[in-house]
């Protein structure tokens, strides 16, 4: 490999595994938030899509 090459393939290590780390640090700083209520419109259209029959192509 070329000089260049190298240098390009450390600098997107970098940017990779830069930002895995960064969000692993930002998500133990900030976790998600427990406990907020769904809105009950919503969980009830889940519910009667759900119990709808699934949709199927006759191909």
């Amino acid at each position: 490999m070329s000089g260049i090459a190298i240098v390009m393939l450390l600098i997107s290590i970098g940017i990779v595994w830069g930002g895995l780390v960064a969000s692993v640090i930002f998500l133990n700083r900030h976790p998600e938030v427990d406990g907020l209520h769904e809105d009950p419109d919503l969980v009830r259209d889940d519910e009667e899509r759900a119990a709808q029959p699934h949709p199927f192509r006759d191909t």
